[in-house]
Parts: C-alpha cells; sequence; structure tokens
C-alpha cells in the first residue's frame, strides 16, 4: 500500500490509482496551482529543489505521433537532440488542446501515469540518478513523490540525453 503524507488524502486520479494498482509507493503534495507558474512554483511551495521536480511533456514526432519527455523542472527539452536519439526526423510540443486529447489531463496537471492513451515514454538520464522525485500527480496543483525507477518499471520509460538548461 502506499504511504501517505501527513496530510489527509488527497484526491484519486488515473494516475494514483495506477500507482496503487502496482504497490508503488509515493507521498501526495499538494499545492496552490498558478497558471503559468510551472515546475518553479510547485517547487517553491513545497520547498523542493526545482531539479527534482519532474515535468511531464506531450510532445509529437514529425508524423503527428504522440510521445511523452520527462524532463527536470529546471530544464528544458532540445528537441534536435531527442529527435535524433529516438530516429525521429523531428520532436515538437503538443498543443494543449492535443496533449489534453492524448493524456486525458488538464495542461499543468498531466502525469505520466494512467493516460487515456499508451504513449512510448523517455525521461532524461538524470533523472534516473536521483533518489526521489516529485511529478504531477494527475491534477493541477497535486505532485506525488516516489523513486523515478517506478517510471521505468510501469511506463519503460527510455533513458534519452536531451536536457538543456533554461
Amino acid at each position: 500500500m502506499a504511504k501517505k503524507d501527513k496530510a489527509a488524502h488527497v484526491s484519486e486520479t488515473p494516475a494514483t490509482q495506477l500507482l496503487r494498482q502496482h504497490g508503488v509507493a509515493f507521498t501526495e503534495h499538494p499545492y496552490d496551482y498558478v497558471e503559468h507558474g510551472g515546475s518553479a512554483e510547485s517547487a517553491r511551495q513545497l520547498g523542493l529543489d526545482e531539479h527534482m521536480v519532474v515535468k511531464t511533456l506531450v510532445m509529437q514526432d514529425q508524423d503527428a505521433r504522440p510521445l511523452i519527455v520527462l524532463m527536470h523542472g529546471d530544464r528544458t527539452v532540445s528537441t534536435k537532440n531527442l529527435a535524433r536519439q529516438i530516429g525521429a526526423k523531428s520532436v515538437q510540443p503538443c498543443t494543449p488542446e492535443v496533449a489534453q486529447r492524448h493524456s486525458g489531463y488538464q495542461v499543468g496537471g498531466t502525469s505520466p501515469f494512467g493516460t487515456r492513451k499508451a504513449m512510448p515514454v523517455f525521461i532524461e538520464e538524470s533523472i534516473l540518478q536521483l533518489a526521489r522525485i516529485a511529478i504531477n500527480g494527475g491534477r493541477r496543483g497535486f505532485l506525488v513523490q516516489l523513486d523515478p525507477q517506478a517510471c521505468v518499471q510501469l511506463l519503460a520509460a527510455r533513458p534519452v540525453q536531451c536536457a538543456l538548461a533554461q
């Protein structure tokens, strides 16, 4: 069973359901969602290092096939490097509407766990070296902390090196 934060249980989402189903230990961390606040705002509110806050980015290749990239909160994705490593001609972010259609989550609340559509997941390699990460739990203003290896075990996330300093 999942470990819980001192606070009361926040909410059940497809992401938390999947994590519980697979016996992944995680803690729940709600915060006050700020439009366009991103990982910097969640890290600030929760007292976390932004480098351990992982963004879930829904992108697509040149044929509009969706994919997910997990990236440190304080880094951006080099789409050129990513495309080269995954054998695509190009990769670009999806529009918010398309991202929501693929993931089933509202932008700002996208989790890689429990997405509507199965998509390949790519994780910045250095994330796997962290002891714990904070990643979206399936709704705005809600992160879960867990072992980053859960991304490999549950999502078959493939390591890539495509991080750029912001």
